[in-house]
């Protein structure tokens, strides 16, 4: 069965593009438009990992986080979360909050996957 990866993108174009871009390579790709639909289908499809942006209507990238791995049914998601703010202290509220790795907009889709790959052959 392939790898599944979740999107948790409130930008409906960038949902997209990631969605065919995921899709493309193999993997299971679903999407979440805001932070409770991200949770609500994180525990319910159990992804292997999430895509996770930080700006979300409902509830915020850093409190999704926070929250799925801190839940001993979803603490095994990794995550990669992702934002258009370069700023260090969000990298570090990241990693605080159990994210995996982190990867700022825009992206090249080499870079992504090359993240995607190192998170994912991590345990």
């Amino acid at each position: 069965m392939a790898e599944s990866i979740l999107i948790v993108e409130d930008e409906f174009e960038i949902a997209e593009n990631l969605q065919a871009l995921i899709s493309a390579k193999g993997y299971q790709a679903s999407v979440a438009r805001d932070g409770a639909e991200g949770v609500a289908m994180a525990r319910k499809l159990h992804p292997d990992l999430m895509l996770l942006d930080i700006i979300l209507p409902k509830i915020g990238g850093f409190d999704v986080c926070k929250l799925l791995k801190s839940d001993p049914k979803t603490k095994d998601i990794r995550i990669i979360m992702i934002t258009g703010l370069n700023r260090n202290s969000d990298v570090e509220l990241a990693f605080q909050n159990g994210a995996n790795d982190y990867i700022f907009k825009p992206f090249d889709s080499a870079r992504l996957f090359k993240k995607i790959e190192k998170v994912m052959s991590t345990q």
